[in-house]
């Protein structure tokens, strides 16, 4: 078996978990990473603290894959939230859970984990080879462009792990769905997930709050309803609460030509208590203090009910109230997917083998975001990622068991 040589294409998390895996069970083992390093979407991501996993309910955290739940459910299991935050400690990198349930390295970093996950790779004689572009394939093997020219290598088996196409900067950059393509493997298109929105912002509104961050509200969409925060950008809507509704959001957009992310910018108060509230207020006074001293909002809030409601300074108190509760704010578009946190889309599942296998190539199997699924940011994305590669690695090595 020690002559088994394995290729794994592409160096983040999906890629270096299969490397780990099959290294341990005794395989030769390469990574081709076209960047000069490996793991820059990772450490990209931990540089203001690594969402490593999340600590909620196991069955929970199972159903936030959305329609590929199902299908990701047996990796999720042979490597659970809790089985990462072990294998992490293992690394020296010890973790903890925040207020939101979410879990970090308690360093707040994600280099000396990734620092460490190498130095065990390089014990494990996986060899990293930068550099290497994966251009496709050749009739006997895989074809790259290296600083030295093109060359072929003839693996016994290969696993790609090339990345969704979001921050092609740090090496995802979705050229690989035109290969596969050209194999007449079915691929969904890619497209933004965790991602902002455009929001036609009048010119004033955009200088003035550009940057202001919204702050306890809540915001429904047919994802459900949510709290949080979110930011208003030069284009329109980002952050994480903005995030959490992407999905839905832009799906909407896609299929009906509109949506709107529905705001309560009181979620303390009920519309009954607001009206009374704001019906206390002196008619005379200005629409800015009416809405402070009878509802509690100020500042950006304020501003975002003038910007979208223009007339909202005339309504009654009882529907005034309603607006504050349920404020919409008309999308335009997703923001472009090089600036998403994710993508969606991918190689279909209907093409894959439990093991993720490619039904129409024996030995070539395929992890992480190259695959149509899509989770919320929380710790979801590379707890999928990680458990995929896992996944993937043990499918090659029971490949060659049943040859």
């Amino acid at each position: 078996m020690a002559q088994r040589d394995i290729a794994i294409i592409g160096g983040g998390p999906a890629g270096l978990m299969a490397a780990e895996v099959l290294a341990t069970a005794g395989y030769t083992v390469t990574v081709y990473e076209q960047m000069p390093t490996v793991g820059r979407k990772f450490l990209l991501a931990g540089k203001s603290g690594l969402n490593i996993t999340h600590s909620e309910d196991f069955a929970q955290f199972a159903q936030r894959f959305g329609a590929s739940s199902p299908k990701l459910q047996q990796a999720l299991e042979d490597f659970t939230p809790d089985d990462i935050r072990a294998w992490a400690a293992g690394l020296g990198t010890e973790t903890f859970v925040g207020t939101s349930g979410r879990v970090f390295p308690t360093a707040m970093k994600a280099s000396p984990l990734l620092r460490a996950w190498l130095r065990r790779l390089e014990t494990q004689g996986v060899r990293i080879k930068t550099r290497h572009r994966w251009l496709g394939f050749d009739p006997d093997g895989h074809r790259f462009h290296t600083p030295e020219g093109e060359i072929m290598v003839q693996p016994d088996a290969a696993l790609l792990a090339l990345g969704g196409a979001s921050w092609p900067r740090l090496g995802s950059d979705g050229t690989w769905t035109e290969i596969l393509a050209e194999k007449h493997i079915s691929v969904s298109p890619l497209k933004p997930a965790n991602c902002g929105f455009d929001v036609a912002w009048s010119e004033p509104f955009r200088q003035r709050f550009s940057g202001e961050p919204v702050k306890s509200v809540a915001a429904t969409s047919t994802a459900g309803r949510f709290q949080g925060e979110f930011v208003i950008s030069r284009h329109g809507i980002e952050g994480s609460l903005v995030y959490a509704h992407s999905a839905a959001l832009r799906d909407q957009l896609e299929q009906e030509g509109h949506a709107a992310l529905i705001l309560d910018l009181a979620p303390g108060r009920d519309a009954s208590r607001l009206a009374r509230d704001l019906a206390r207020q002196d008619a005379k006074a200005s629409f800015a203090n009416r809405l402070r001293k009878g509802a509690g909002i100020d500042g950006v809030k304020a501003a975002v009910i003038r910007e979208t409601h223009r007339q909202a300074n005339m309504l009654s108190p009882d529907a005034l109230a309603h607006l504050i509760k349920t404020l919409p704010i008309p999308l335009l578009r997703p923001r472009p997917i090089e600036e998403a946190i994710s993508s969606a889309g991918g190689i279909a599942w209907s093409e894959l083998t439990g093991d993720y296998m490619l039904k129409t190539s024996p030995g070539l199997f395929v992890a992480g975001e190259m695959v149509d699924w899509e989770a919320p940011t929380g710790g979801y994305l590379l707890t999928a990622c990680l458990a995929m590669g896992r996944t993937a690695a043990k499918g090659i090595d029971s490949w060659f068991s049943r040859r």
